[in-house]
């Protein structure tokens, strides 16, 4: 009886959808810049118990990925305010990095959680060239400056360094995970957590990546009751960013779309 005078409580959810970083130009990816502003007002908001953030990445930016880990874990410390992640498709790589701000993660039992590891790909186009008779001329001041030019032989210190650096930032991605997870990893399983390797969400939860299976508004309800009145956040398009966007080269639209799709395809999407 009068249950519906009962005091609401209130929830901040935000929805971060799409590639990490550049997602080609006038495409909106997630980055720190076009993000920071709608992570902050979702934690300003002094009513909400908890802030909820769903992700729906498969990755990108390793350096876009960590600073808005870092943001959301400052504002999260700073509002005294629980974070609550829910994966949707999937959470993989720079998108799973960024799910390890929460306090809790959780999926559905088909998302695809995981790939901790560090990818750079690229093509050799020396045979080609040589084939239709173009010539590469490239001049540099400093020995290192053409590392990795598609259209010269691959040089093994080239590779060597290159894996240095795939490594170092691999070791910052472990200590991310392992820092957030704590003693919530199964690390007895006999899988390697850590190779790359991603898993859908009854797998993952058995391995400790992820706290639990259940959508968003199941699990707001089941932790904090009926009467919730969940406040969202979501960054717009804006108008300039559309027009620009229409009025995009038709070619580069089609590449820029076709990089983006390989990113979701690596997990089956």
């Amino acid at each position: 009886m009068f249950s519906f005078l009962k005091k609401k409580k209130v929830i901040s959810h935000l929805k971060l959808s799409g590639v990490i970083g550049n997602a080609g130009k006038f495409r909106q990816g997630i980055d720190y810049s076009s993000q920071e502003e709608i992570i902050k007002k979702a934690f300003s908001l002094k009513k909400a118990l908890v802030v909820a953030i769903t992700i729906n990445s498969p990755g990108g930016s390793p350096v876009q990925s960590h600073l808005i880990y870092k943001l959301i874990k400052e504002q999260s410390k700073k509002t005294k305010k629980k974070v609550i992640v829910f994966a949707e498709d999937v959470a993989a790589s720079g998108g799973y990095l960024i799910a390890c701000a929460g306090d809790e993660i959780y999926a559905n039992s088909s998302s695809i959680i995981g790939s901790i590891g560090v990818i750079s790909a690229s093509f050799g186009f020396k045979n080609l060239i040589e084939k239709i008779g173009v010539q590469r001329r490239v001049y540099t001041a400093g020995k290192n400056k053409s590392t990795l030019d598609p259209f010269l032989d691959e040089k093994e210190e080239d590779i060597n360094r290159l894996k240095n650096i795939q490594l170092e930032i691999h070791q910052d991605f472990i200590d991310v995970v392992e820092e957030s997870r704590k003693e919530k990893l199964n690390k007895n399983s006999g899988i390697e957590l850590f190779s790359g390797e991603f898993w859908a969400g009854k797998k993952a939860k058995e391995l400790g990546l992820i706290d639990g299976l259940g959508n968003a508004e199941q699990i707001l309800r089941e932790k904090f009751g009926d009467q919730i009145e969940i406040k969202k956040f979501e960054k717009s398009k804006g108008w300039l960013s559309k027009k620009l966007s229409s009025s995009e080269n038709y070619a580069e639209k089609i590449l820029s779309v076709l990089e983006e799709r390989s990113i979701w395809q690596r997990y089956g999407l």
